[in-house]
């Protein structure tokens, strides 16, 4: 009986194919992806019933002590500072945009064990320096 010798095997694997999946998956998913904007402190946000994903151009965090933060290009602000940066930021954003017919929109980060009284001050600070809408961040039950 004659066997034929058998054929060798081909040892050198294409991975160029490979290569270009990973790539083209690596742009898309840093295409579709969202960056989360780095927070000042660690919060423990109150739970709400019913939340909806909401968006705005300026947003500042209060910890469980009821002290301000904020978060700008330069790193994280606390207390007076933080304030006095979330209003230049929003100098900057009505500087783009028109502030007197639609004023800006603010996300409020709270603590959930934040006192209600530095809450409520702040809220009616932020009001009173002309914030549109205030929303407060919450997460479902």
């Amino acid at each position: 009986m004659r066997l034929d010798p058998p054929r060798p095997r081909r040892t050198i694997e294409v991975m160029l194919p490979m290569i270009d999946v990973v790539f083209f998956l690596i742009v898309f998913f840093m295409i579709v992806s969202q960056v989360a904007e780095p927070e000042p402190f660690a919060l423990v946000r109150p739970e709400a019933g019913r939340t909806e994903p909401v968006r705005a151009p300026l947003a500042l965090y209060l910890d469980a002590n009821g002290v301000a933060g904020h978060v700008d290009p330069e790193g994280a602000l606390t207390g007076a500072d933080a304030l006095s940066a979330l209003m230049q930021a929003r100098a900057a954003f009505c500087a783009r945009a028109d502030c007197l017919a639609n004023p800006p929109a603010l996300l409020l980060h709270a603590d959930a064990s934040a006192p209600g009284a530095a809450l409520a001050r702040i809220m009616a600070d932020l009001s009173a320096e002309g914030f549109g809408a205030i929303r407060l961040v919450t997460v479902r039950r």
